[in-house]
Parts: C-alpha cells; structure tokens; sequence
C-alpha cells in the first residue's frame, strides 16, 4: 500500500468517527432531555449554548486525529489494541472539553451527565463503525483479482525465503505474493501469471539494471529495494512495502488520487451508460432477434489489466457461428499483426452493420466498466488467441485496465492496420496518462461517434 492510499484509508476513519461524534452527542442530549422532562427538547434550549460545544467537540476530536498518535497503525491493531486506542482518544477529548469549559468559566452551563454519556455512546459506535469499516476493507482485498495488486519477487534464488518472509502481506496491504524468481525466470512467470508488480532485490549491476528496464517496458510497476538505488529510473517515487522502503518505477505511474478520480468518472459515466443501454436493449433486441434468432448480447473471454480473464460483453452483431467462421477469413484481414479486421465482414448480419457504424454495439460494456473490469478511457481488450501471442513488449499495452474508448479509437482506427501503430498509440496514452487527457478522449469519441469517421 503507497503512502496515499494509506493516508486515504486513514482519513475513512476520521471521517467515520466525525459520525460517530454526531450521533453520540445528539443521542446523548435528546435522550438525556427525554428521559428527564419526558419531551424532546430544541437544541436551542439554553442560548444555543449546545450549539457551540458539539463545534468544540468536532475542532478537538480533527485536532487529536491529524497531530497525535491516536490515528498511528490504525490498520494493523488488534481488537484489544482499538479498544484502547478509542478509550483514550475519548479521555484525551472528554478532558480536553471540560478543561476548557472550565477556564472558560462556562463548565456549570453544561450537564456532566450528558458529557458522561457522550463518552460512552462515542466509546461504542466508534468501536462498531471502525469493525465493519475494516471487515469491508478486508473483503474488498480478498473480493477478487480487480482491487488486490499480485506482486512478485525478483531476486537471487538464497534470498527468496527471506524476503518473501520478510513481504508477507499484513492484513490491509493492499497486494498478494504470487511467488518468487530470479533472472532466469522472471520473464516466463510474468507471461504465465497475473502480475502487477514487481519487487527487484539484485544486487546493482548490469542484470538488475536489465530486469527492470525490461519489467518497465512491459508496463508493470517496479519496487527496488532501497538499498540498491537505481539512478535513472524513469517516474521515480519513495514508497513503502510492509515497512520497507523501495524506488517505485512505471511506464507512467498513476497517484492515488488519480485512481479514485478515474474510477469515479468510470463508475458515474457507467451508470448513465446503462441508462442508455436499457433503451437500446428495448429499441433493437427484437430486431436483433428476427434477423438472426439467439442471443442478444454477446459474451466473449477477454484479457484484461495485467492477463486477467473477464467476460466482455456487446450487443450480438454477428451470426452465431462468427467465431467459427473467423479461421475461414484469416487471409481477408486487414491488420498487420495480432488483431482481426476486414471490410464487408460477412458474419455481421444488417443492423449488427449499423449498430457497429454508429458504436452502439459498444453500450453493455458500461457493465463491464461499473463491475471495475474495464473503464471509460483505456486500451482495447485482447482476446484470447490474440494475447497467446504476444511478446512481453505487448503485454505493456495492458498495464491499466482496458476501456471503451481510447487513443487509438480516437485516432481513425478504420486507417490503422498495424497492430505496432496501435501498440505505440497505447503506450503513448499510458506513458502521458492525466484526468484531462481521458476528457479529452472522451469528448473526441462522442464526435467520432456522431460522424462515424473511424467507426467499422
């Protein structure tokens, strides 16, 4: 886990407390006031006098969390640990309220009693809130390949034991060991498994310097062990793997805060898309169905970020027996290299052509993007006849996950028949990747769309 992915966790249960807080004051003083004059009081009782300690119980409670140690390792502590933890986080608050109350001179305005059962509410719901917050977060982790970075190590065969001792994922890391390798190995285990990262333990030298130039160029993020520092790796960032400290190198390594801004357009635009994919579904199913009786929406095996396998999804424009018939028209391909395309395909029945001319075909994998296999703005998913064949170079166009759209698509795709051109248009998009340039695309793409320049 980087430091501001951490740092974003973190801030969840700051967050989740600042809710605890409200509901134990509000509870406290309203059932206080209820149980003693049998109605429910305005919060104005008092010259709103109320009004100004849950603002000093806020200030203090942001106070303690960002400039003590309360909030240290939060994510790593055991039930009796968070106990007390929360316990003296609410002493150091509890007197910290009366203090001031008392040099303020206002301390007799306020009902201890209430402030005693603020502490105990507080006391409870912050125990429950940060138990169900971690549990999500830990099945978020262990949910599947789509959230959890598999990382390997890289490194001579007498030190693997003890570093991946050493690396043994703590409860919220955030990635999985999937194994270990050495300079011999390393290139056909990245082709033979799911990787995201990769940790290089070398000593300095030509061979180490050759394994992550090479691990860079496959699109993979690399962490070097601190104690070998290698001057030139491009995008170079200090990060932090189970407290030991590495060089991180990428083609175009995304920040945290990149992520959480991609996947949120990615899940915002998916949810309109399937608005939109709803009606289409209602418009052209029926059609789709009289002209060529099955399925109305195609499923195929893709390969996604860094190999993994998900199901794609189209509205059907071809015969059942398309994929069949694909060997029959190999020599009619127009690309060069590892992607099929011809003109006048024969397997695409009359509104499967119009729904391809105007990309309506593409609609359903707004589910893909919701579902986080895909997103918005990305690199086109490979099959999987077309990944098998693949050199470690390829595989670097699948080093961010694949997406409806992208620099190639935007680029005229009908005129591009070289598979090389739309490898480098890929890794251009990844190497130059910003929030601004996926706008871009997307906006490019809705007149591509509208004027069909591109399309096929």
């Amino acid at each position: 886990m980087n430091r501001s992915e951490s740092a974003f966790k973190h801030l969840g249960v700051i967050l989740l407390d600042l809710i605890s807080v409200s509901i134990s004051f509000f509870a406290a003083f309203f059932g206080y006031h209820y149980v003693k004059i049998g109605v429910l009081p305005n919060f104005d009782t008092y010259d709103g006098a109320y009004r100004i300690i849950i603002v000093l119980i806020f200030l203090t409670h942001l106070f303690y969390a960002f400039s003590g140690e309360s909030y240290s390792n939060i994510l790593h502590r055991n039930a009796v640990e968070e106990i007390r933890g929360i316990v003296w986080h609410n002493i150091k608050l509890l007197a910290t309220i009366l203090i001031v109350l008392f040099f303020l001179k206002e301390s007799a305005t306020y009902s201890r009693l209430i402030l005693a059962i603020f502490f105990a509410l507080n006391v409870f719901f912050m125990s429950i809130f940060r138990t169900i917050y971690k549990k999500t977060l830990l099945r978020t982790k262990k949910g599947g390949a789509v959230n959890t970075a598999h990382m390997l190590i890289v490194t001579e065969k007498e030190n693997a034991d003890a570093l991946s001792s050493l690396l043994a994922p703590k409860a919220y890391s955030g990635y999985e060991l999937v194994g270990c390798a050495d300079k011999d190995s390393y290139k056909s285990f990245v082709r033979e498994n799911v990787i995201d990262e990769v940790f290089v333990s070398y000593p300095e030298g030509e061979i180490r310097n050759e394994i992550i130039e090479t691990l860079v160029d496959m699109g993979l993020t690399v962490h070097i062990d601190i104690g070998q520092y290698f001057d030139q790796t491009p995008n170079s960032q200090m990060n932090n793997i189970n407290d030991r400290s590495v060089i991180t190198t990428a083609i175009n390594p995304m920040t945290f805060r990149q992520k959480f801004i991609k996947r949120l357009l990615d899940i915002i635009g998916s949810i309109f898309g399937l608005i939109f994919t709803l009606i289409l579904f209602i418009i052209f199913a029926p059609i789709i169905f009289i002209q060529s009786p099955g399925p109305i929406i195609f499923k195929q095996k893709r390969v996604g970020k860094n190999g993994r396998i998900f199901n794609f999804y189209k509205f059907r424009s071809m015969y059942p027996d398309a994929e069949e018939r694909k060997k029959e028209l190999m020599e009619q391909n127009k690309m060069e290299g590892l992607m099929f395309k011809m003109d006048n395909d024969p397997r695409i029945f009359p509104i499967g052509r119009f729904l391809r001319k105007t990309s309506l075909d593409e609609f359903p994998q707004f589910w893909n993007v919701l579902k986080g296999d895909m997103s918005l703005v990305g690199t086109r998913p490979p099959t999987l006849d077309e990944y098998e064949k693949y050199s470690l170079y390829h595989a670097s166009r699948l080093s961010i996950k694949p997406g409806i759209t992208g620099l190639w698509q935007i680029s005229g795709r009908s005129d591009i028949t070289n598979f090389e051109e739309v490898v480098k248009l890929d890794r251009e998009y990844i190497r130059n990747f910003s929030t601004f340039e996926d706008l871009r695309i997307m906006l490019k793409t809705v007149t591509v769309v509208f004027t069909g320049r591109g399309s096929v």
